[in-house]
């Protein structure tokens, strides 16, 4: 029997609507469609499986987002227990998928900060592998994946829309850009405004951390991006853009009015660029948006946030 990937080749699709929004040809690359429901497959599953070739008798992640439920779902797959250390703070909905993949959940501490402390001291006390949400070469390289796809489905964009929490996601796809010969490919960044530490740091021109994580978009919730991120940022053409929690929820909503599709605010982030039609988006014209995820979303949560903001047009 062939051997299950960690991941699946998803499908790249034309918007019609946001085409005609924008007046770009936009393509939006699927990945809220991974087996976990975010791009995490492909990069902490490649970590995952670096260490189970290591022959590691356990995983451990400090995330409650997508990365954790991406360790939790790989651990399944490669057959090897993991351990996801979660603040107190992550949603319940997430507690309880990454609890279904048979994941031990520990929750500890007020934010991802803190949780990481005790993963990493976990890591060393038990002789477990330790699993980060971005920070690693192995996780970048996974990423690479999505632009060979890319290649393989559409040719070269002129530039790709993504958003940003710690930074590797960013790091892999401009890693895989050179590695393509497509370094002038630009990349334009996408974050909520309280959490923009990417954003912060380009503007800057140093590696900022910020003093608070304020933000829906608890994925996105990094207050550092990591360092190699901060490098790419120097050498490749980024154009960094924020949005507010409110246009990142109705991004969300009318996405899924348009696509059929759920997807989670810090995702939005990157969609909202669109339906705002910035000003960012006239200098390309072949545009590909990596619609990252919809774990950390459903219906009712959609719905909820739609109150919270009074946001119009309704959840059809």
């Amino acid at each position: 029997m062939k051997e299950k990937s960690l991941y699946k080749h998803t499908p790249l699709i034309y918007s019609h609507v946001l085409s005609r929004l924008t007046g770009r040809n936009i393509n939006l690359k699927c990945e809220a469609l991974q087996e976990s429901g975010a791009f995490k497959d492909r990069g902490i599953g490649a970590l995952c499986a670096y260490y189970a070739k290591k022959g590691a008798k356990g995983f451990v992640s400090s995330s409650g987002g997508n990365a954790g439920l991406a360790v939790a779902y790989a651990s399944q797959i490669l057959n090897i227990p993991a351990k996801v250390v979660i603040p107190k703070t992550t949603p319940a909905m997430m507690v309880k998928k990454i609890m279904a993949e048979n994941a031990q959940v520990i929750i500890t501490g007020e934010n991802w900060d803190a949780a990481d402390t005790v993963a990493q001291q976990m890591a060393k006390e038990e002789d477990l592998a330790y699993i980060p949400p971005f920070n690693h070469p192995v996780i970048w390289q996974g990423y690479a994946s999505i632009i060979e796809e890319l290649k393989q489905d559409n040719g070269k964009p002129d530039a790709i829309i993504l958003s940003v929490g710690g930074g590797g996601l960013f790091c892999g796809v401009v890693q895989a850009l050179h590695h393509m010969g497509w370094q002038d490919v630009a990349i334009i960044t996408a974050e909520t405004q309280g959490a923009a530490s990417f954003a912060t740091s380009f503007k800057e021109k140093k590696l900022t951390r910020l003093d608070k994580i304020d933000t829906i978009a608890t994925t996105l919730g990094a207050k550092q991006i990591c360092e190699k991120a901060f490098e790419w940022s120097q050498k490749h053409p980024v154009f960094p853009q924020t949005c507010t929690d409110k246009a990142a929820v109705t991004a969300c909503i009318r996405f899924a009015n348009d696509h059929r599709l759920l997807v989670e605010p810090s995702c939005g982030a990157s969609l909202a660029l669109l339906y705002e039609q910035r000003a960012i988006l006239a200098d390309f014209q072949n545009i590909v948006v990596i619609v990252c995820g919809g774990s950390g979303v459903s219906l009712s949560l959609l719905k909820e946030w739609q109150a919270q903001f009074q946001i119009s047009p309704p959840l059809f």
